[in-house]
Formats: C-alpha cells, structure tokens, sequence
C-alpha cells in the first residue's frame, strides 16, 4: 500500500558523528540542536508550581493573563502596537508550524501550496508534507534573504501560506518582514511568521517593530512566538500566536475541536517569563559571547564563518563544498557534532550550523582541546 512513509528525523541522522565525538575524553560536545542549556528564571519555576490550576481543563486560546503579558512584551520591548491584533496560545510553535497547512486546507480545499524559505527550519515543509499539500521552496538570495520575485505566478495562485523567519534558523539573516508583508497582501497570500529568535537580533538598531510582521498591523498576517529560547523553556511548551483576527480566530476555533492547550500550570508560569526582561538581557550575553568563541574555534575548519545577524547559530561554509564533510571533520579533530546544511534544504549543503547552546564549561573543552592539538602538531 502506497502512503506517507516518515523521513529519518534529521538528527537522528547524525548518530555516527555522535558516537565519534563520544570517544574524546570528556565524551560530545553537543552544538546539533538548539536546545537551551541555562536555568530559567527561578521566578518562573515558582510560579509553575503554585498557579492552584491543575484540576481545571486550561482555556485553549489561552487565559487573559496569558495573552496580555504575550501583547505587552511585544509592545515593550519592541514597539509593536498589537491592540487590533487577535493573539491565542499554541503548545510550543514547533505543533503550530506543523498543523497550520492541514487546517488552512481545509479551510480552502481550492489551495495547496505552502511557500517557505529555500534554506529554513525543517517544520515549514513537513508541515505541507502532514496536510498533504505542495511545499514549494523559496530562494534565498546572497544574503541569506527570502526572493519572492522567484515565485511563480502558479504557485502564488495555489498558496495557502508564506512561511517567513527572521532572524533565519539556521543562516541568522535578518530579513525584510514589511516586504514579505507588502508582498502577501498584493497577492492574497497570508503571511506567517516565525519569530522565535526575535530577543536575539545583534544589530541593535534592528531591534524594532519591523523585526515583527505585526509592525504595520495585522491584516494577513500571524507571527508566531514561542519562550523555548527567549526564557530557557522549550520543556515547557509556550508559545502564542497573533495577528489577523479571522485567521487567529479561524485558527483557534479549530484547535479547540483538536484538544490543544497550554497546561494550566504553564500558563502561570509563562505570564512570569513574558513579565520579566531581566534574564533575557542576561541570556543575550551569553549568547553573543559563545557565538564569537565557537567563531574563533571554527576559523581553521570553515571556508568562511561570520557572526549572524540574530539567532543562536553559526553558518559556516565547508571548504570543500560539502557540509556533511565539515560536519565529520570537527566530529573527528574536536569531539564536537554540528548539523550539515542540507537539513535545511538542498541550497544550505555546502555548510553546516553550529548552535551556541552548549554550557561554557563545555566551550571550554572545545578550547582545550583546540590547544592540545595545536601543541601535538607544534611537538611533530
């Protein structure tokens, strides 16, 4: 019987480099994903355990509170005025990313293309493959930026959605968001926005409202926010939506039928972590300064590595062409696994993302172990 047939998940992929950097003494250091190593917030460790709203079914748009602290800290630390928007929780973004397309389809069986970037977050095109529907890809240009003036007129005609991502998993590029915006409004095509790494965009002058889509208002549009890396939360599974009031309110009408709820508990706790920017600013440092010592380790592996524009990773070009090459090579000189590029879509294959998520103490390993190979090669 001819059906959908899962692909290997792309990590699980990478179990052969593993074991390789698992041989070094002090055993892998792990820059594969991008999951938080830091402590949150006590605060909001707290308030996980004393919100008294575990017996009760959790609203699934989300609790008042939880939806007000969600539109306050996008108006306090960017600027967005997002009162006409409609905003509701989602479980994490990543189950948001994945069932839009099926629940978009249905909405409109006459549609069946999802438009996404070329080189993106893995999500965007299994979230068509889920519905069913067309993923078609999107090229970047040379600065790692969505060209929309590469979409053809038929799949513009076919689309449901445009997924945009800015800063860019993995590429850190910092795109044009009105742009893209301007663009879906022309063509009919609602906007949908992944804006999880927006905390972390390093050029302080592009810390605005246009690094949001809901910088000029809401129609045709839907950001998607989650607290997995702002806060140090992905066990949490936190996150909201907003913008267009028929998309949000169609969307969240649906996945009330579907059961999905931010647990109570972790409502309370989210209020706090949107309440509180002390420890995002706290957390920011940490990430530039493991970005630029990552950088450092990786100038003699890496045809060219720069610092990102936001994000969490570094993008770094494989001298030979091949980011699966690269990926080996610092599995096998430092003990450290990073993801190849064609995770990300065939036009990242030349390169490979290194995520600065891992504990310092685990950088300065790498940092030792840099050393130790430079004095050996001194010794010969």
């Amino acid at each position: 019987m001819d059906g959908f047939v899962p692909p290997p998940y792309p990590y699980d992929r990478l179990d052969e480099l593993r074991s390789v950097a698992d041989g070094f003494d002090g055993g892998c250091v792990n820059l594969s994903v991008g999951a938080p190593s830091d402590p949150p917030p006590p605060e909001v460790v707290a308030a996980l355990s004393a919100s008294d709203s575990e017996r009760g079914y959790p609203a699934s748009v989300g609790s008042p509170a939880y939806r007000e602290a969600a539109l306050d800290w996008l108006a306090r630390r960017f600027g967005i005025d997002a009162a006409t928007a409609a905003v509701a929780a989602c479980v994490g973004t990543k189950e948001l990313v994945a069932t839009v397309p099926h629940y978009l389809r249905l909405r409109d069986p006459s549609r069946d293309t999802v438009l996404y970037p070329a080189v993106s977050y893995p999500t965007y095109a299994m979230g068509a493959a889920l519905a069913g529907c067309r993923a078609v890809p999107v090229p970047l240009d040379h600065q790692w930026r969505i060209d929309l003036d590469t979409v053809a007129p038929d799949d513009i005609a076919r689309s449901l959605c445009l997924w945009v991502n800015s800063p860019g998993n993995p590429t850190g590029a910092i795109d044009d968001l009105v742009a893209a915006v301007e663009w879906g409004r022309h063509h009919g095509v609602p906007v949908l926005s992944d804006e999880c790494y927006i905390e972390f965009i390093w050029d302080e002058a592009a810390r605005t409202a246009e690094a949001s889509v809901l910088s000029t208002g809401p129609d045709g549009v839907v950001a998607v926010h989650s607290l997995s890396k702002r806060s140090n939360l992905a066990g949490m599974r936190a996150g909201f939506y907003a913008g267009d009031p028929d998309l949000v309110g169609y969307l969240s009408e649906v996945r009330k039928h579907a059961g999905m709820m931010v647990p109570g508990p972790v409502q309370a706790a989210a209020v706090a972590a949107f309440g509180d920017d002390r420890h995002v600013d706290a957390q920011r440092d940490i990430y530039r300064s493991r970005l630029a010592r990552l950088r450092d380790l990786l100038v003699p592996y890496a045809s060219d590595v720069s610092l990102p524009g936001g994000g969490l990773y570094l993008w770094a070009a494989s001298p030979d062409g091949d980011g699966w090459s690269l990926s080996r090579r610092v599995a096998e000189e430092l003990g450290a696994l990073i993801s190849p590029g064609e995770f990300y879509g065939p036009q990242g294959a030349a390169y490979a993302r290194v995520a600065a998520v891992a504990p310092d103490a685990q950088i300065d390993l790498l940092e030792q172990r840099v050393a130790a190979r430079c004095g050996d090669t001194v010794r010969k």
